[in-house]
């Protein structure tokens, strides 16, 4: 399909009272409003963030989303209840577009007892079970073997589940990332390998790190399907991460989605980023944003014009700024929490 092409009604699926269900349907009025809210969320949170940590109240390793938003908004649009969701370090856009709350994910990257993970986690590593979201995680590349691993769990369960499993450009030439894709092939494991591709990895290009630049054909060995997706465009990142997820759930063994994307910010809050020119950086904002380009779709088919839009980015400003004031005013985690969620007491 074509970027900004609808789908036409006679394709689309009737429910039993012989009305068209629009519910998968990305090119309705009421999906894309909501890709558009979702992914503004995060680039008010993560704004927000930046400023938090400029302050000195988020302390550690900070990784910004910023330019990235389409792909965890579109992916996670496909996720059924049960699905599990494990990505890196650059982590809290995914964490919001699972569902989890503004106010607890702020709270735990400020390092608050009622964060996420009671404060202990910080940016890179809550978790949330309740949302399917088994963490960021600050090995490079350590969370595909354990995404891996929640899909030979799905497996054996035959719960017909499947693992959505990120990693950057960078990660994607960590060895552990190929013998995941081994194992996921050879147990047929339902499993999406998601590489989110920025460019950059923490600073070098793709071009001087990688003899394969198109990350996607990495699983040609092992007989894992691919393909590149825009991942500035929610839409086509809403459809490619479907067809993924139906492969697997079908029993037919993991996929690999390399998204095209671009971070604005630096790797993390210390980079510079003086490895490319401010001039690429405000290119690709002027011509791909994937906000913006949303905005201009809802635009032409006059479906929210800029009044609605503004009020939209005021509801979400307000709950960002809330989010911001509960983790500001929360308390830390007693010491003696040092010592709890450590071990888990097994059942007699």
């Amino acid at each position: 399909m074509a970027r900004g092409q609808a789908s036409s009604t006679s394709k689309r699926k009737k429910n039993d009272t012989g009305v068209i269900d629009d519910s998968n349907d990305p090119m309705t009025q009421e999906s894309l409003l909501k890709f558009y809210r979702d992914m503004l969320l995060i680039r008010r949170f993560e704004e927000r963030a930046g400023q938090l940590y400029g302050m000195g109240l988020i302390g550690g390793f900070c990784h910004l989303y910023i330019g990235q938003e389409a792909i965890a908004v579109g992916v996670q649009s496909i996720k059924e209840a049960g699905d599990q969701v494990i990505t890196g370090y650059r982590d809290h856009g995914h964490m919001l577009a699972c569902g989890m709350d503004p106010k607890e994910v702020m709270a735990e990257l400020t390092g608050r007892f009622t964060g996420s993970s009671k404060g202990k986690g910080g940016s890179m590593h809550m978790f949330s079970t309740q949302a399917d979201f088994y963490g960021g995680h600050g090995i490079v590349g350590g969370q595909v073997s354990l995404g891996t691993g929640l899909a030979l769990a799905n497996h054996y369960k035959g719960n017909k589940k499947v693992a959505f499993t990120y990693f950057g450009d960078g990660a994607a030439n960590q060895g552990q990332v190929y013998e995941s894709f081994n194992m996921a092939t050879i147990w047929k494991l339902p499993v999406v390998y998601v590489i989110e591709n920025n460019q950059y990895a923490m600073g070098t290009s793709i071009e001087r790190s990688s003899s394969e630049t198109h990350l996607y054909k990495r699983g040609a060995s092992f007989r894992i399907p691919g393909e590149e997706v825009d991942g500035m465009d929610v839409m086509a990142v809403q459809a490619a991460a479907r067809k993924a997820a139906d492969h697997a759930r079908s029993g037919n063994g993991p996929y690999i989605l390399e998204m095209k994307t671009y971070r604005y910010r630096g790797h993390s809050m210390s980079d510079p980023a003086k490895y490319r020119t401010r001039e690429e950086v405000d290119e690709v904002r002027k011509t791909r944003d994937p906000i913006d380009h949303l905005q201009e779709l809802l635009e032409k088919k006059g479906w929210a014009d800029e009044a609605a839009l503004k009020a939209i980015d005021a509801e979400v400003k307000k709950i960002v700024a809330d989010a911001a004031e509960f983790a500001r005013t929360s308390p830390e985690p007693d010491p003696s929490e040092l010592y709890t969620d450590v071990y888990l007491e097994a059942a007699q």
